[in-house]
């Protein structure tokens, strides 16, 4: 869970060219976003959450302390990378490009755990304590701990500010049992 508290900025791309039947170039529109424009991993980049698990809420406050070779390490010593297919932990991907609905991704995290992701909406609008955005993208992750049992988080993040909700639930035999949820009180980018 506390690799999840990281965020990266990368370059958007560039607008991609194409011809028109009559033979002349146009600009077409290049995405909205990529996903390192959802996880800002500047020094200094601090956010505040409250963590509530199992009945316990406390403050949660997180900072990129180390930005060397384009890894980034906060307070909680989680760490990420953006790359060319998207914005990675240690583990895993918790976002793929390109930020569209219906995007999946599977991440092997250990020999009997498998994660499954897809990006479940996009460009919506998002609030929490620390502020409302758009443009917003949603992220849930499934996965399966016995043959009755997932474990299944949502995530939302907001472009250029990061993770502003996350919340893990227990999906077992059809219901959904809250596990834990996280949400941004403040958000304070780099100087």
């Amino acid at each position: 869970m506390k690799s999840t508290l990281l965020f990266s900025c990368v370059v958007v791309l560039a607008s991609a060219c194409a011809t028109t039947p009559g033979g002349t170039t146009k600009t077409e529109k290049a995405p909205a976003h990529v996903a390192a424009d959802y996880f800002p991993l500047k020094l200094g980049t601090a956010w505040e959450y409250e963590a509530a698990m199992l009945g316990e809420k406390r403050v949660l406050p997180v900072k990129i302390v180390k930005v060397f070779d384009g890894l980034a390490e906060d307070s909680t010593g989680a760490r990420l990378l953006a790359d060319a297919w998207g914005v990675r932990d240690e583990r895993r991907y918790l976002l793929r490009n390109p930020i569209e609905s219906g995007t999946k991704w599977n991440n092997v995290v250990s020999p009997s755990s498998v994660e499954g992701y897809e990006i479940v909406a996009v460009e919506q609008p998002c609030e929490s304590p620390a502020g409302k955005w758009e443009g917003c993208v949603i992220v849930e992750s499934k996965n399966r701990i016995d043959a009755s049992k997932t474990l299944v988080n949502e995530m939302t993040l907001a472009p250029g500010v990061g993770i502003v909700r996350m919340a893990t639930t227990l999906e077992d035999g059809g219901k959904r049992l809250p596990q834990s949820k996280l949400t941004l009180l403040k958000f304070t980018p780099a100087p």
